[in-house]
């Protein structure tokens, strides 16, 4: 349904316009701004969606669970691609997170020297990309839009990345690409196979599209979303995209981007194929019960930092599978509660490990000891991470604790071997952060492996410049939002709960299927 007012003001075509025609405006700005004049800009413009983003509150209706405030334009019938926005509960928070991150992004970028009129240029034009993905009700729209962040992305990490930066950017780039043609091919399958070129955002029953056609369409789109989510074994790209990104970038590859992954498995793979996704709902559940053991075995492995919170996002995606498989109300709505609570908390993971970079010249567990030294160390920072890694581990009183448990509560009767199975997953969690905490930020304050001499040591006793209180404010503002949705989830529950309810009554869907083996 459309309100009255989401028909009188086109709000959604607004979200796109801000970080699009900033984008040009940067691009075409006249003579030679100076960087700190370009990231002020670039900040006032994502402020400025911020803005909108919030204003959809106001708008929009939590009651109802359809898409609202649409628009909807011809643009190319011949081939079936309209200009097609709506928002709904599932898509919302999304909006708000991809429009806070990408401005947490911009005011923590502090080497900005090296083409920063492209650098900032990049950022507004991923986070309009992403809007637009999130608004898409169109199909093709949807892929114009995911395909629109690629490039930007990859010269983000291939000019501002770390010394294997074109490896990495490269390694990315063709995963990505894969799932993009994957996707493509899903979506022009079902117009051949259906025989039309509707690609409205409509479920496909089984007296419209025979089941075997469904689960091979279905089949593409869990492979190519895998991908981006990424989900065990398409998941290789992730650790290298992250250790050689510069900070800002991992905020918004891990907090923004893999959320096209599980919000397009939901969206587009239970909303186009419900009958088909139930026939795979066992094999779905199996599937993230592996990426989530797989992912924490391998972080606890890890000894770089930065690698170690990206094989974390490996296994905390897996959990969205896993209620995208029970498909309950109560999974799905963890599922929503999870992308949003992963969003956050690996955001403020990745912005401390970036600060503990910039202070000491490395990010190796064997290296560092005793952060969390009040007088020469980084106190307010490891005390900052200490916050994020219990939020991550799902201790109680933070958004990681709600996010686990509607998942595993919601998911439990359906599957429970698998939902035990990504219980040990979560436990793990806290034993690798654990090993990152005691390694790093406790014992005497050092940047030198353990010596048997201490005369050896050149780096004991060492004074580390302080953060000044502006490094630390993006931190501290994601850190208030994990402990005020940890403290009063309801206001998420409020704008998502009648949408993902609606999820789980598609036409054709089982909610809850008893499982075999590790169902």
């Amino acid at each position: 349904m459309t309100s009255s007012v989401g028909m009188a003001f086109p709000w959604l075509s607004l979200l796109l316009a801000i970080p699009f025609l900033g984008t040009f405006a940067l691009l075409l700005w006249p003579g030679e701004p100076s960087p700190g004049r370009l990231r002020g800009i670039t900040i006032a413009i994502l402020a400025a969606q911020l803005v909108a983003s919030l204003a959809l509150l106001l708008v929009f209706d939590p009651q109802l669970s359809g898409m609202q405030l649409e628009e909807i334009h011809s643009w190319v019938p011949s081939i079936g691609l309209n200009y097609q926005l709506g928002v709904d509960g599932l898509s919302l928070p999304l909006v708000l997170i991809n429009a806070a991150l990408t401005l947490v992004a911009a005011v923590c970028t502090r080497d900005f020297s090296k083409r920063p009129r492209i650098y900032f240029s990049m950022l507004l034009l991923i986070s309009g990309a992403v809007n637009g993905a999130f608004l898409a009700e169109n199909l093709l729209l949807f892929f114009l839009f995911y395909e629109l962040e690629l490039i930007p992305l990859w010269l983000l990490i291939s000019i501002w990345g770390g010394t294997e930066r074109a490896y990495a950017a490269t390694k990315f780039l063709i995963f990505t690409a894969v799932s993009g043609m994957l996707i493509l091919g899903a979506f022009l399958g079902l117009a051949l196979f259906t025989g039309t070129v509707d690609f409205s955002l409509t479920p496909i029953s089984s007296d419209r599209l025979a089941m075997g056609s469904q689960i091979v369409l279905l089949s593409a789109l869990l492979v190519g979303f895998g991908i981006k989510l990424p989900l065990v074994p398409f998941h290789t790209w992730l650790p290298d995209a992250h250790t050689q990104a510069s900070t800002p970038v991992s905020v918004l590859l891990a907090g923004v981007l893999l959320k096209l992954g599980t919000y397009g498995i939901l969206r587009f793979g239970m909303g186009l194929f419900p009958e088909a996704w139930a026939q795979l709902a066992p094999g779905l559940a199996i599937w993230a019960a592996i990426s989530v053991v797989y992912g924490s075995l391998a972080a606890i492995a890890q000894r770089d930092m930065k690698r170690m919170v990206a094989y974390s996002s490996v296994g905390h995606m897996g959990y969205v599978l896993l209620a995208g498989a029970a498909a309950t109300p109560v999974a799905l709505l963890g599922a929503e509660f999870q992308m949003v609570s992963h969003g956050l908390i690996s955001a403020l993971l990745f912005l401390l490990v970036g600060t503990v970079y910039r202070k000491t010249g490395t990010r190796d567990l064997d290296v560092l000891r005793g952060l969390l030294n009040p007088e020469r160390g980084l106190p307010f920072t490891g005390t900052l991470m200490i916050l994020g890694v219990m939020a991550s581990a799902g201790m109680p009183g933070m958004v990681g604790f709600i996010a686990e448990f509607l998942v595993f509560r919601g998911s439990l009767l359906a599957y429970p071997i698998a939902t035990l199975l990504c219980m040990v997953g979560s436990g793990l969690t806290a034993v690798y952060f654990l090993l990152l905490v005691n390694r790093v930020f406790f014992g005497r304050l050092a940047i030198t492996p353990a010596s048997d001499n201490p005369v050896e040591d050149a780096r004991l006793d060492i004074q580390l410049a302080p953060v000044a209180p502006r490094e630390t404010l993006p931190a501290l503002a994601l850190a208030l939002g994990v402990l005020a949705l940890g403290l009063f989830p309801a206001f998420l529950g409020h704008w998502s709960e009648a949408t993902t309810t609606a999820m789980a009554e598609l036409p054709g869907l089982v909610a809850s299927l008893p499982g075999g083996g590790l169902g």
